[in-house]
């Protein structure tokens, strides 16, 4: 690994005698930041001494992926061509680690068993009803950015899940993967316009539906508030694909309630109603 080292000097100046003054000058703050290498065709893994509780890159050229569900040591790091970017890995007992991460074609090195005292530090504790609102605000901004950089890799992933698509008109709307991630669904969408108009977009709702058994049977839908819409169009030109990412508090259904996804066009009539069974929204990716 090769190292950056940034060193602090401090001098200080003290007094012997009258006539003799010696100036000291001593290294403090001795900060290594080390780089890993990793590329698009081999697994980087990373060791560290707590179970990872977060691990965020800087650049969309590189995917750090662990287990989210259940907390582990390790981590894969993997890289495509580009500039170098940074990785900040966070542990369960909140120590922090930061790394330089480069892309490699060939990589000497496949295993890095990270010692604890490579740590650059801990989170702050709370303090006052200030920085606990501070801390607040600051998670918050943290798990948009994290909802941001998993639905970018989710979209250029590409993906497939099952077979779920429906069309009117020359508009073929589909929900091409359900990826279960931490304590959120990733809902990957894409709007097809193989027609000769652009199509306005109005509104794209999630609903569950009940359906009632009995002599009367009806149907009941609960609409689904996305915590976080990433890419989501105005407009799909003629001839145009888009695909961008809803992401839910995680849900399961019963094999009498089914999801329904609810695309509507401004001012127009091609509306379209996609059902998503039950099966897919308890097997996600």
């Amino acid at each position: 690994m090769k190292r950056y080292i940034i060193t602090s000097f401090i001098a200080v100046a003290s007094t012997i005698t009258p006539h003799l003054c010696m100036a000291q000058v001593s290294a403090q703050n001795l900060i290594v930041i080390d780089t890993i290498y990793a590329n698009d065709t081999k697994n980087v893994a990373m060791f560290f001494p707590e179970p990872i509780r977060q691990g965020i890159t800087g650049s969309d050229n590189f995917i750090f992926t662990y287990n989210r569900e259940k907390e582990q040591y390790f981590g894969l790091l993997q890289a495509k061509p580009g500039k170098e970017s940074n990785l900040l890995i966070v542990n369960r007992d909140g120590s922090i680690f930061s790394y330089i991460v480069r892309y490699k074609a060939q990589l000497s090195k496949f295993n890095y068993f990270i010692p604890k005292s490579s740590s650059i530090g801990n989170e702050k504790p709370i303090m006052n009803d200030t920085i606990s609102v501070a801390i607040a605000e600051s998670k918050i901004d943290n798990r948009n950015y994290y909802y941001q950089k998993f639905s970018s890799y989710l979209i250029e992933r590409k993906q497939r899940f099952g077979r779920n698509k429906k069309r009117t008109e020359g508009i073929v709307l589909s929900v091409e993967n359900i990826v279960f991630d931490t304590e959120e669904l990733y809902f990957v969408i894409e709007i097809k316009n193989n027609s000769t108009l652009d199509y306005d977009l109005n509104f794209l709702k999630l609903s569950i539906e009940t359906r009632q058994k009995g002599k009367r049977k009806s149907l009941q839908r609960l609409y689904q508030e996305p915590i976080y819409i990433h890419n989501l169009p105005s407009k799909i030109a003629e001839s145009e694909t888009v695909r961008f990412v809803y992401v839910l508090p995680k849900f399961s259904l019963s094999n009498d309630r089914r999801a329904i996804l609810e695309l509507n066009e401004k001012d127009g009539e091609r509306s379209i109603e996609l059902k998503i069974s039950h099966r897919n929204i308890n097997n996600p990716n």
